[in-house]
């Protein structure tokens, strides 16, 4: 399967990868069994692994994942958004997409290094975690 995940639910982060050619329908399937796990936490951090992907996305298919994230925050709420790439035109199109999905993240970046978007990605659920405990 070209998208696949998984969920550390103590640490609240799921790490999603798109691997080879993905199709909008694959991501959009993806979402839907999100939306029905079991184990997903009410918040969540976000790694988006794409440095194996091959395809490029339009921007209206950027549009809609983020219009489908936005919908499934009913179910979960995203915290922090780590995407990391490898390809120059991956780079350009995950940063259109942060764009469009900026508003339903707490923050957003990208990287072109899986270490140093997992390190971000570390930091920024601490102090998320630490806001969350402070208001509680």
């Amino acid at each position: 399967m070209p998208v696949t995940y998984a969920i550390d639910a103590p640490r609240g982060i799921i790490r999603t990868r798109c691997i080879g050619n993905v199709e909008l329908a694959e991501i959009l399937d993806h979402f839907q069994q999100l939306s029905q796990d079991e184990t997903c936490p009410p918040f969540l951090s976000v790694l988006l692994d794409l440095t194996e992907l091959t395809s490029l996305p339009q921007s209206a298919q950027l549009h809609v994942v983020a219009d489908t994230i936005r919908a499934l925050r009913e179910r979960v709420q995203f915290d922090a958004c780590a995407i990391a790439v490898s390809r120059d035109a991956v780079y350009g199109m995950a940063r259109v997409f942060a764009v469009f999905a900026e508003p339903y993240f707490q923050s957003i970046a990208v990287f072109r290094e899986i270490g140093e978007s997992e390190a971000w990605l570390s930091a920024q659920s601490a102090v998320i975690a630490k806001q969350r405990r402070e208001r509680a």
